[in-house]
């Protein structure tokens, strides 16, 4: 426990220029990879990242590819209610279930953590959390992997402060801090690892997804009011693209892969079978969010594994 502290928010992150080469023409990511994202289909353009971050995005387009994540012995799942699972998907359904077997079925013994939560945001990760502290309480000899999902629980709260009336300037802000703490989870992570891994560590997490498929008609899924899901609010839809961006600049800087959960499940909403959806994907589509609004049906959780193994193996 002790080996967490200091957080050093100050260090910087790892050299990535040995990494290989970005792809070409990046001006036509979204037209490479996401084909499906039509006119008026809200996500992040990766041509607007800071001047000399590149995002490395092989032929998959499931996620990046910053790092050689090599031959895992360890797996740690991070973040929120989509990785600690809900139901009434059952557990074996659950991604990160499909993760351990995925990484069992290519290197044998694989031991696995899961310090998620229900509920749980950015700052649950490191900045006045536990989650690391859990799941890091003591060094492993094995070569981990680190997994997440998070981020989800902090839009909503912020688009409740929003709805609540507090100014843009002020949601902005803790939109801000939310990043620097993020980053600073990454960062320590990469500044720790050969005291936490030293056989080595690689770090896999996703963007944010959304369940209107980029309509932003939150009211959509019938449990909307219950989950308190603010509505009305055009701020709401566009910080998914701000965040992703965000997102692909941390990926980057650490020498972190991210996985394009938001530009995949689009079009895999409560609007799937809406030829008028933005993402629309035909009539052989699925729907991969539960009714809870927020959660994957096993469908969803078995994409997210296939992401999360591509990521893996590339």
């Amino acid at each position: 426990m002790a080996m967490l502290l200091p957080l050093l928010l100050a260090c910087t992150g790892p050299d990535v220029s040995d990494g290989p080469d970005p792809v070409d023409a990046a001006l036509s990511l979204r037209d490479r990879c996401f084909g499906h994202l039509g006119e008026g289909a809200v996500a992040a353009d990766y041509t607007e990242l800071p001047d000399g971050l590149e995002l490395v995005v092989p032929d998959h387009c499931l996620g990046t590819n910053h790092q050689d994540v090599g031959e895992v012995g360890r797996v740690v799942f991070l973040g929120d209610s989509i990785t600690a699972g809900t139901p009434p998907t059952d557990e074996d359904e659950f991604y990160t279930t499909l993760v351990v077997e995925g990484l069992q079925a290519r290197f044998g013994d694989v031991e696995s953590a899961n310090c998620s939560a229900w509920g749980a945001r950015i700052d649950d990760l490191l900045v006045g959390g536990e989650q690391l502290a859990s799941c890091f309480a003591e060094p492993t000899d094995r070569r981990t992997l680190v997994v997440f999902t998070v981020g989800g629980n902090d839009m909503v709260a912020w688009g409740e402060d929003l709805a609540g009336g507090q100014s843009l300037d002020e949601v902005e802000a803790a939109f801000e801090q939310g990043m620097v703490d993020l980053e600073a989870t990454l960062t320590w992570l990469r500044a720790n690892e050969a005291t936490l891994a030293p056989a080595g560590l690689s770090i896999v997490f996703a963007n944010v997804y959304e369940y209107t498929d980029s309509t932003n008609e939150v009211g959509v899924c019938p449990l909307a009011d219950f989950f308190d899901v603010p509505e009305d609010i055009e701020e709401f839809g566009e910080g998914y693209a701000t965040i992703g961006l965000r997102y692909a600049e941390m990926a980057v800087r650490t020498r972190s892969d991210v996985v394009f959960l938001h530009e995949d499940f689009c079009g895999h909403g409560f609007f799937y079978d809406d030829p008028e959806n933005p993402c629309y994907r035909g009539p052989e589509a699925e729907m991969w969010f539960d009714g809870t609004c927020i959660h994957p049906t096993p469908e969803g959780h078995a994409r997210i594994a296939e992401m999360v193994l591509a990521v893996v193996d590339e």
